[in-house]
């Protein structure tokens, strides 16, 4: 099989400094490069990377899924079942507030999903979930 390559998002932030500390206290990425624009986080061994744009950093739109508020605009990572639940213990530890609780959806059915959404300080949204059969990643 082969190894899984890593992707690249950038993201607008209001305050480099804010960002910072949440992406490296709260989520636990480390710091890659960084200018007095933007800062490179290696999250889960993905680039992403907050730029310096406060007019374009805001909450997005909602969409309705499974009678929950979804942000429309959102990104993460898909994380092994255990670990995702370590996480989500950890985030309430550290006092997070969930746009969407850590919850599990289509419990016991092919695409049963462990999944939580929650906010940056510049109102990005993050979505972390696990699939407890990581196969069915995919399937329709």
């Amino acid at each position: 099989m082969k190894t899984q390559q890593p992707f690249h998002l950038a993201f607008p932030v209001h305050d480099l400094e804010e960002a910072k500390l949440f992406y490296t206290k709260i989520i636990g990425c480390s710091l890659g490069r960084s200018s007095k624009k933007w800062i490179d986080f290696n999250m889960f061994g993905h680039q992403v990377v907050a730029h310096l744009s406060p007019d374009e950093s805001q909450r997005s739109n909602v969409a309705n899924v499974d009678g929950k508020k979804v942000p429309v605009r959102h990104f993460g990572i898909v994380l092994e079942w255990n670990q995702w639940h370590n996480f989500a213990d950890e985030l309430r530890e550290k006092d997070v507030k969930f746009l969407i609780e850590p919850y599990i959806r289509f419990k016991e059915k092919s695409g049963e999903q462990a999944t939580m959404f929650f906010s940056d300080p510049s109102g990005n949204a993050l979505e972390f979930k696990s699939f407890k059969n990581p196969d069915n990643l995919f399937k329709k």
